[in-house]
């Protein structure tokens, strides 16, 4: 399953040569990654109140092309693997049908203590039944 999520590009997410801020892609990618856990019904603050919250563990980024002041573009969200310890997002921010931007996100689970942690078998579950 693919998850998409729509953005728009202000003023304000771009550099002096008008284009989107390098740095702000990882902005786009997490609102969509925070929107889709949201949407499959996994309750980050409740996570928070167990003692566990989601991280970023690794980032493999690719920058293809640039987008502009008022672009609409999507970020293209699929689970590419879940098991007990990490999740892996290959996240890309569509310009039209063109890809202008392409991660491969790992997300871990971390104790308040900032120690990895496995996943809540809920939680696992409910990322699980985006694969398919």
């Amino acid at each position: 399953m693919t998850h998409f999520f729509p953005v728009r590009v202000y003023y304000e997410d771009t550099d002096l040569a008008g284009i989107v801020y390098y740095a702000n892609y990882l902005k786009f990618i997490e609102r969509a990654r925070s929107t889709l856990v949201m949407q499959v019904g996994i309750d980050q603050l409740a996570m928070q109140a167990d003692g566990l919250v989601f991280a970023v563990k690794k980032v493999e980024a690719d920058y293809i092309a640039s987008a502009k002041l008022n672009d609409e573009l999507q970020v293209a969200t699929q689970l590419k693997q879940v098991t007990g310890a990490k999740i892996v997002f290959l996240q890309e921010v569509l310009l039209g049908e063109k890809v202008i931007f392409s991660a491969l996100v790992t997300v871990v689970c971390i104790t308040n203590l900032g120690k990895i942690a496995r996943f809540p078998a809920d939680i696992r579950a409910k990322l699980t039944e985006l694969s398919i």
